[in-house]
């Protein structure tokens, strides 16, 4: 398992490092992921931008019973980890014409300190309490990559390639499926083999991450997002047909392949687990269960499968004096269904329910183990407002906003300048339902949901900054750090 990794010296002079730094102050790592399209980036802009405005949060109880003191950034504990670009989001989404920032790419971190008046009347009678926040944010895909580290190269492989051939991915995969029929596992090594098969694999990726499919589990998840390792034999290797004779030759192309895959192994995903996810405290999971539903019934099971895979890898339960010595374990986790907003807000706690069921299995074995999950549905920043209209005698409730440019409904295509109320349909009531293949493929699922631009602010105010509207946002947060703030 994940825990015999946790045995290295690396990770062992990290865990001495974080602890002699929680004895001068206390501080909390949050990891921030999500699956493709989920909103990491603007749900850690917004988190940050309303603490540090101090904005209301009236369910964020520190801050709601006025015991914050003061919020404010400072520099990352961690030099080798570049840092979160908090104002270069804020500032796009906060322009005249506000658009959203870019998808995580790669790992970035920021460190919030909160000074806080403690809950407790002899705590408060001793002075103010301090905590740092540090939030780590990384590309869910790299969470992906982590259940490869108990699987051999011939397991990775038989589940890659059955994966592949089924009926959802069948298309998508065409292309691979082919050359994978004519590579023989027995057959030399050769570096032109190599690099058509993984370039071919990567595509296939590629294609079941787009809009149409919105597939989820993509394992290796660092072939979508390479970045200067692009090209280097660690991320050239693809999934082969086990060969007949056992072992294979020492210089075929399975010893090749098998032989990269445990360099991507050693260099890219054990260095992630032991530097950066062994360290988290609290996570939160962001996904896109709208564009999964949106999708069909393939997405909204794969969404499923990622999720269970996700909540495996992490190091759950309780912590206590031993976790300085054996490691902290992520002991609150959060699931969060982004993109509330494109909904009314009557079916809010319907999303969420939904979110509940898609992460049924990861929530009973994390309280299993200890740890706490809660599941929420939220919009980050909220890019509508809620309104009624008049259809034929019906009153419909709507949602009102502008449409990014390109999306469509029902046949038409928005330019990106038009504010419009449009009604996006309900979801059932029974989550079952909405998870249904049946139910999903039979048409009655809801109409496509539009996306929209940012919010446009306000005029501005004296002595009011920016305000980026929320829905739930205080509801995540205090799960997340509140009991720290007591």
């Amino acid at each position: 398992m994940l825990e015999r990794f946790s045995n290295t010296a690396a990770e062992a002079w990290a865990r001495a490092q974080d602890a002699a730094a929680r004895v001068l102050t206390p501080s909390v790592r949050l990891g921030v992921t999500g699956l493709s399209r989920s909103g990491k980036t603007v749900f850690i802009t917004s988190l940050v931008h309303n603490l540090l405005a101090g904005n209301t949060l009236p369910f964020f109880e520190p801050l709601a019973r006025g015991r914050i003191v003061r919020v404010y950034l400072e520099p990352q504990p961690d030099d080798a980890v570049p840092r979160f670009d908090y104002e270069s989001n804020l500032a796009k989404l906060t322009a005249g014409e506000p658009h959203w920032p870019e998808s995580t790419r790669q790992i970035g971190e920021l460190r919030l300190t909160i000074e806080y008046e403690p809950a407790a009347p002899v705590w408060r009678a001793l002075g103010s309490g301090t905590m740092h926040l540090d939030i780590v944010d990384y590309p869910g895909e790299w969470l992906l990559d982590l259940p490869l580290l108990d699987l051999s190269y011939e397991d990775w492989s038989r589940q890659a390639i059955a994966l592949a051939r089924e009926t959802a991915r069948a298309s998508a995969a065409r292309d691979w499926l082919a050359f994978l029929a004519t590579a023989d596992a027995r057959r030399p090594q050769d570096e032109h083999t190599a690099q058509k098969g993984a370039g071919l694999f990567t595509q296939y990726l590629r294609k079941c991450r787009e809009e149409a499919l919105s597939l989820s589990s993509l394992p290796p998840g660092r072939f979508l997002m390479p970045g200067d390792l692009a090209g280097s034999p660690a991320f050239t290797f693809f999934p082969l047909e086990t060969p007949g004779c056992t072992p294979a030759p020492a210089e075929s192309l399975w010893a090749m392949m098998a032989r990269r895959y445990g360099s991507y192994k050693t260099h890219v995903v054990q260095p992630f687990f032991r530097d950066h996810f062994a360290r988290l405290d609290r996570q939160i999971v962001l996904a896109d269960v709208l564009t999964a539903i949106n999708a069909g019934p393939d997405a909204v099971a794969d969404l499923e499968r990622a999720l269970t895979d996700i909540l495996r890898c992490f190091r759950q339960g309780q912590n206590g004096w031993l976790s300085l010595i054996g490691g902290r374990r992520i002991d609150r986790i959060v699931f969060a269904a982004t993109k509330a907003d494109h909904l009314h807000q009557a079916n809010h706690d319907r999303l969420e329910a939904i979110l509940r069921l898609i992460a049924a299995k990861s929530i009973e074995r994390a309280s299993f183990v200890g740890a706490e999950v809660r599941a929420f549905a939220l919009a980050s920043v909220r890019a509508t407002r809620e309104a009624q209209a008049r259809q034929g005698g019906e009153t419909l409730p709507c949602i009102v906003g502008t449409p990014l440019s390109g999306e469509r409904l029902a046949g038409r295509t928005f330019g990106g300048t038009e504010e419009l109320a449009i009604f996006p349909g309900d979801l059932p009531e029974n989550p079952e339902l909405a998870v249904s293949p049946a139910w999903l493929a039979s048409g009655q699922a809801p109409a496509h949901f539009v996306r929209f631009r940012p919010p446009r602010q306000p005029a501005p105010e004296f002595g009011r900054g920016a305000v980026l509207p929320h829905i739930r946002l205080d509801r995540a947060l205090n799960f997340l750090i509140g009991d720290k703030l007591a």
